[in-house]
Parts: structure tokens; sequence; C-alpha cells
């Protein structure tokens, strides 16, 4: 049966809840690039909306993958110690900040994040959770309460988990304030929160997503991130940082927390960590871990011995081909092309970014929300011209740099000359 027979037959039975951002069949990709069924070669800076850090099919991930299949499939780990994930534990305590030095996996972001609200009750005695207007954190029950970005993701499934409580981002574009002066005001309104919602002594965590991802692209300021860990400190809550989608070289650093000098008590992993396999971890320090009960946390699936040394191979490619500096230089690259369209194009209202992780927000007559239907227009045409963007932030008005992280000079030369004439055309 041929791929376009195959869709023919097929797509129509895909559950109409699954939204779809572009209309492309695909039957393979590689490196920067994915190649659709009607012979496209399209340039990919989704990376599986940061999953693929590596490239799609980087080799020696492959490799591991191939070989892996032939020694063990699955391995639960609670019945067999499988070599993959002592394996990926090495590698991670290579590059994860002291002094957290205990892996639990799982499999997507979500359950990382729901797994990582556990620990944080279990060690606190505590029931409530802190979050940031603009968050996201994941689609399970508890992750849709702890999630803010758009009312989508929680409309229809009410009652949410009670306990969950958010507090304002330090926002600066759309606070019309100085980053300083934004990390200040949010630090004040979480202090606010403290007197008058939670109290500390019910306060179980404050999580964060070390960037806004969802919610706008937006990097905090490092002042804020240290006034956070003060607080924490103060009152005895757990810090938890989301690295779902900053972590693993995508900021230019192993993980985003490194460019703020501050570590968190928990950190939740997903996304990067395997190069596209399902895997997810939580990481915190072995006197917290020990706090839970022994099989409170679990899950057939986690730590799967594929995902396992696809995640070792990651690591170590990202390391020998030296792909986080990749990801600082050509972050520079690319925000400096960005700035200097935003000279010309006026309607660009603010480029932000670590590493290649970019947003770029778009304003039309001074609303965020009269912006969409021009960033749809520009995703649209950048897709017609050989590139995958996608959109972000509460009104979608924010477009999203996420290339892989060993993406050529060239490459991005070419995204932004798509860009540039896409812009053009939407205007």
């Amino acid at each position: 049966m041929t791929l376009t027979q195959l869709h023919q037959d097929n797509f129509s039975h895909m559950t109409p809840a699954w939204s779809r951002i572009f209309n492309i069949v695909s039957e393979r990709a590689e490196g920067s690039y994915i190649y659709t069924g009607d012979g496209r070669k399209l340039l990919d800076f989704t990376s599986g909306i940061g999953v693929t850090n590596t490239g799609h099919c980087h080799p020696k991930v492959v490799e591991a993958i191939r070989e892996q299949a032939g020694l063990f499939l699955h391995a639960q780990a609670n019945i067999v110690i499988h070599k993959p994930m002592l394996q990926l534990i090495e590698e991670l305590r290579k590059i994860v900040p002291e002094p957290i030095d205990s892996f639990f996996f799982a499999n997507s972001g979500a359950e990382a994040v729901e797994n990582a609200v556990k620990v944080a009750k279990a060690a606190t005695g505590r029931p409530n959770v802190i979050v940031f207007n603009g968050s996201f954190h994941g689609r399970t029950h508890v992750t849709m309460a702890l999630t803010t970005s758009k009312t989508i993701y929680r409309t229809g499934f009410a009652p949410l988990p009670a306990g969950i409580y958010a507090s304002p981002f330090p926002y600066a574009f759309n606070l019309g304030m100085s980053e300083e002066e934004a990390g200040q005001y949010a630090l004040e309104k979480l202090e606010y929160l403290l007197a008058s919602q939670t109290a500390p002594k019910e306060t179980a965590a404050i999580l964060i997503e070390s960037v806004l991802g969802e919610g706008g692209y937006v990097v905090p300021p490092a002042s804020f991130m240290k006034g956070l860990r003060e607080i924490c400190d103060k009152h005895g809550i757990m810090l938890i940082f989301d690295e779902v989608q900053s972590g693993f070289g995508r900021t230019g650093k192993w993980f985003a927390m490194e460019h703020f000098g501050v570590l968190p008590d928990i950190m939740t992993v997903a996304k990067g960590i395997a190069s596209g396999m399902p895997l997810s971890g939580v990481f915190s320090r072995t006197d917290i871990m020990k706090k839970l009960d022994v099989g409170s946390i679990g899950g057939t699936y986690g730590g799967n011995a594929l995902s396992c040394a696809a995640g070792t191979a990651t690591i170590r490619a990202m390391r020998e081909e030296k792909m986080v500096e990749n990801a600082a230089e050509r972050g520079i690259q690319l925000m400096t092309g960005l700035r200097k369209l935003q000279e010309e194009y006026p309607q660009i209202g603010d480029v932000r970014g670590k590493g290649l992780m970019v947003g770029t927000e778009f304003i039309v007559d001074g609303s965020q929300a009269k912006a969409k239907p021009l960033v749809k227009e520009i995703i649209r045409k950048s897709e017609e011209k050989g590139m995958l963007l996608l959109s972000c932030g509460t009104y979608d008005n924010t477009l999203r740099w996420i290339p892989p992280l060993n993406v050529t000079p060239d490459q991005i030369n070419d995204g932004l000359k798509i860009f540039d004439e896409s812009v053009k055309e939407s205007l």
C-alpha cells in the first residue's frame, strides 16, 4: 500500500481531538530535515517540540537502539536492574549539577511533573503547590491544574485538583517593565500570595519552568530565580524546576537553570533526553527521595531499556559533537538575525531567549490577541517555503524557534531568509 493510500484510508480514524498544525505526511527524517511522501524537503525548526535535539535519526542514537533491541526490549525496573539504566545514570551524573544525585524515570513530561509534586508533598507533609501564570506542565489531571498558559488544556475537565495557586511570572515585555523591575514585581506578588492564599506551612512546592515554554518563551531574570530560592529556603518549601523543554542543551547549557546560578530541590526532564524515545525523569537529592514510601512512585514502562539506551547515546553524542556549545553559538546567530529583522518589521515587538530556545513576539495595534492571525499566516507561508515553525503564548502571538542543536550556520541563514520572506508576504 502506498503512503498516499494509507493516509486516505486511515487519517479520518485518528481522533479529531488531536490538534493539527500541518497536513504533512512524512515517511522519513534526517538531521534538520523532514521528507514528505510527495517529495518535499522541510527544514524542521520545531524538533518535535524540543525533542529531537540531536536532529532526526542521529546515527549514534539509532545504532544504540538497534543494538539494545536485540538484548532487552523491556526489563521492568522493579524486577530487573538493566544495564542501559545504569549507563544512563552514569552519564547524567556527569551533567546534572550537584547535589542532585537520585534519579527516577518515567515516560512523559506530565508524568515527571506529577511525580515531582508527589515527591514534594511527601518530603514536606504539606498539601499546596504554587505555579506561575503562563505555565505549561502537562495534560494529566493534576498537571492540567498546574497549567495556566491556555484554557483549552483545562476546559471541560472540571473539577480539577485543589491546592494549586498561580502567581505572576516575570514577563517583562508583557508587563512593560525592565527585567529587573519585572523580577521584583513577581517576587512581591509571590510574597503576597503566601500571605493571602497559601500559607508557607501549607505550601509543599513552588514549581516553575526554567524558561517559560508554551506561555511564550520567556526567560526569567536571574535575580528572580535567586529570590525564589531564598523564599523556599526561608520557609522550607521545595523548589521544583521544570526543565522538560529547556533541558539537555536547548538553551546553550545542559540545563537552563545553569544560566541563573540557582539549584532546585527537584527537577523534571523529558523531551530532549532521548532524541525521540519516550523517557522522562524526576531528579532530586537522595535525602529527599528517602522520604517517599517504597513503591509510592513507579510505572510499568518507566526507564524502559530502549529509551535508556537512546538517552545514553544522546548525551554522549551531544558531548562528543559539542552540540551544547553549538546551540549557544547558533543561538547568537539566530537572535542577531531576528533582531535585524525586528528593525525592519515594527510588528515584531520582542526577540528573546537563550541558546536555541528563541521566541519572536508579534504585536498588532498594541494587541497580542490581534497578532494571532498574522503569526498563523507566517507559519503557513514558512511551511509553503520549506520551513516548519510553531507558535506559543496565551494568544499564540509568539513564534518559537526550536532547531536541532547540531543545526548548521547555513541552515540558520536559510531559516532567517524564509522567515523574512514569509513576514513580508504576510504583511
